[in-house]
């Protein structure tokens, strides 16, 4: 794992490369969480695991994360990503990875916001408790494979997943996760969520052709 600083607003992230990487998984946080959040830690381990690579950042830096705001500024958060997304293309170990999106919360939205303006670098897109209705109109011009999952007793979330589930008209999947709450924090719930993301990164993220 190496701290990585993400030009050129000097995002504070965290970078993990296995060996060898098959794909990379940038990781977009929600409701004002960053790179330490718990879960999404956990998850990117996992993930690592299976040879993918991890990015975990601060969307917001410390001045314009105290303004809560920018906590749910889609377009602000879409930005970021694209930066994120970005930087990972020039550095070393990860420019040649096909690249993933892992959103929770609010910013699930900005992760399919940024895919649609990033169709050829975005491969795959996976929501956490997210709010994907909150891309709006813009979830019909996602081309990434998106996986949404819920947990079954977040029920006001389910129905808002639903709504935007009828909207994209990409490769997608909704899977519901039984007995979990909004942050999946019930016993067993969160590795169900990372058995699903892992099994779709997995099968989307894979290494394009190298030119001769």
């Amino acid at each position: 794992m190496t701290d990585v600083r993400i030009s050129p607003l000097g995002l504070d992230g965290i970078l993990g490369v296995p060996r060898p990487p098959r794909g990379i998984v940038l990781f977009a946080h929600g409701s004002g969480s960053g790179r330490f959040s718990p879960r999404n830690n956990h998850v990117a381990a996992a993930l690592r695991g299976a040879g993918l690579a991890s990015l975990l950042f601060d969307l917001l830096t410390e001045d314009e994360a105290a303004d809560r705001r920018n906590v749910f500024d889609i377009e602000l958060l879409a930005e970021r990503l694209g930066l994120a997304t970005a930087w990972a293309g020039r550095q070393e170990d990860t420019k040649s990875l096909p690249i993933g999106y892992f959103g929770a919360s609010t910013d699930a939205a900005a992760a399919l916001v940024a895919a649609a303006r990033l169709p050829e670098e975005v491969r795959a897109i996976v929501s956490r408790g997210g709010r994907p209705d909150m891309a709006g109109p813009v979830l019909g011009e996602v081309p990434a494979p998106t996986l949404l999952i819920v947990g079954g007793h977040d029920v006001c979330v389910l129905e808002l997943n639903e709504q935007a589930f009828a909207e994209l008209t990409c490769e997608k999947s909704l899977e519901i996760v039984p007995g979990a709450t909004h942050l999946f924090e019930e016993p067993g719930t969160l590795d169900q969520v990372i058995d699903l993301a892992r099994r779709w990164f997995t099968r989307h993220l894979t290494r394009r052709p190298q030119e001769s």
